[in-house]
């Protein structure tokens, strides 16, 4: 005899006997079962969206506020540059006589009392004459060199496949920046040993008259003459100044002295290194720029002249040199103590 018995259902209307009850049951906790999983499964889900969401936002934020973070980075080395070469632009007007007498001495091989003797025939209204374009190129060239190498240094160290080792990577970026002052101070250099050149003031007495005639001329033999020993100078001589600036500052700390002192005996130290083997460079870009008309034959040509006018001694070759150096010492001296100084500042103001 088959047992029978009564379920009631959740309808109570619903009435179920024997077997079939039994069935329905099971089916229903089934189905209660799964609906149960499914919403277990929609709630964790959905933990997991708001978590990634929140992570995605996070990871925006973190990148948003970073892209701002170097790009001020950038931009105070820029501002910290172009402040440290303005302040020290007082230096060049406080020194330009000295810098106009070591011209005279690498155009015209003279020794320093005739130099100065010239100068002084001369009078003092044409002391200064030349000075603008060094003020402004200073000013500028503070900027855009130290803005620029840390530009280049930033970028070097997110490249992962960079062959040079990191602690070439300055160095490395300094070049960059060298060659980048390279092109755009050529020709305010052009200009500024026009001026200086006493042969020019008959032909040439403003400095709208040699913009024009700089202008009426090839870039190659107007305002970019001389460019590749420029090139060439200003390329090593970042190099050298940037390779050299951290590791000889470090040193210095590391023995005991202070900070801004430590800053002004590294541009010091790095002076003297970079001017000593470039200084001809220097002396032969003089003599390429001086004169408006003539002086051609390329680089090869002016430095045959150049060397046998000098009697092929290096001597007289590095006449005025001594100048040179130690203006060049006082200048980048006075820049990198106040550069790295402003550097310190801003870091401590973070």
């Amino acid at each position: 005899m088959i047992e029978t018995s009564i379920y009631y259902i959740s309808d109570p209307t619903c009435v179920f006997h024997g077997n079939n009850a039994r069935l329905f049951l099971k089916r229903q906790r089934v189905t209660l079962r799964r609906r149960a999983d499914r919403r277990n499964r929609e709630k964790n889900y959905g933990d997991i969206s708001k978590e990634s969401e929140m992570g995605s936002n996070s990871h925006h934020n973190q990148e948003a506020a970073r892209e701002p973070a170097d790009s001020m980075v950038w931009f105070r080395s820029y501002l910290h540059g172009g402040t440290s070469s303005l302040i020290s632009t007082l230096t060049t007007v406080i020194t330009f006589p000295l810098y106009k007498t070591v011209f005279r001495q690498q155009l015209h091989s003279t020794l320093v009392r005739e130099a100065v003797a010239q100068l002084l025939r001369e009078g003092p209204v044409k002391l200064y004459r030349g000075v603008a374009p060094p003020l402004l190129m200073r000013s500028l060239n503070g900027t855009l060199l130290f803005g620029l190498q840390d530009t280049f240094l930033q970028q070097l160290s997110l490249w992962d496949t960079c062959p040079a080792p990191r602690t070439a990577l300055p160095a490395l970026a300094g070049l960059g920046a060298g060659v980048l002052e390279a092109v755009l101070f050529c020709p305010f250099e052009r200009v500024q040993n026009v001026l200086q050149n006493s042969g020019n003031d008959t032909s040439l007495p403003t400095l709208r008259s040699i913009l024009r005639k700089l202008a009426s001329k090839p870039l190659a033999s107007g305002y970019y003459t001389a460019f590749l020993p420029i090139l060439v100078r200003n390329a090593l001589g970042s190099s050298l100044y940037f390779g050299l600036k951290d590791p000889v500052s470090e040193t210095l700390r590391a023995g005991g002295c202070a900070p801004v002192a430590s800053s002004f005996i590294t541009g010091v130290l790095n002076s003297v290194v970079i001017s000593l083997p470039l200084y001809p460079l220097s002396v032969l870009v003089a003599n390429m720029q001086a004169q408006v008309d003539g002086g051609g034959g390329g680089v090869k040509g002016s430095w045959q002249r150049l060397w046998a006018a000098r009697q092929r001694r290096l001597v007289l070759l590095y006449r005025g040199g001594s100048l040179v150096i130690f203006r060049s010492c006082i200048t980048w001296g006075i820049t990198t103590a106040i550069y790295d100084q402003l550097k310190r500042l801003s870091r401590t103001s973070d």
